[in-house]
């Protein structure tokens, strides 16, 4: 699957307490227009992994190649993800990527187990798009890519 090329995502949300979580996505897609529904899968093994299987709400940012520090950040495991610049907040408070191309507010639909990942459903309940058409940020051969 490494050959796939597919964009690069972060998704966040607010977990027990109040701590903001997150991690970055490849596996990221539009589901159905009506409703609007969107899809990404997150490792059993993850850091986040309690907070998402538990949250009522998610964002999702696309992100850009200027992100690539911050897609790197939320992919690693360890760290504080959220102490470094570059974030912002939606409307209904979640911690989402400043300048992201689009930012999709998510209530979750539904949880799917998928082998050893879990398959996180939710249905868009708002977007804001970033300023420019922007360029795509992809993932592909294992490595952070962008489109010429």
């Amino acid at each position: 699957m490494a050959r796939f090329a597919t964009g690069v995502v972060v998704v966040t949300t607010v977990g027990e307490g109040g701590v903001p979580r997150g991690f970055t996505a490849s596996s990221f897609c539009s589901v159905s227009l009506r409703p609007p529904l969107v899809l990404v899968c997150l490792a059993n093994s993850a850091h986040s992994f309690s907070a998402f299987a538990s949250c009522g709400h998610f964002a999702v940012s696309v992100l850009g190649p200027e992100h690539r520090p911050l897609a790197e950040r939320f992919a690693t495991k360890g760290g504080d993800k959220f102490a470094a610049d570059g974030l912002s907040r939606t409307p209904g408070g979640l911690p989402t990527v400043a300048g992201a191309l689009v930012e999709l507010d998510c209530d979750a639909h539904a949880r799917h187990p998928a082998g050893d990942h879990m398959i996180l459903v939710g249905r868009v309940s708002g977007v804001r798009l970033g300023e420019g058409a922007g360029t795509p940020m992809v993932y592909y051969d294992r490595s952070f890519r962008f489109l010429a």
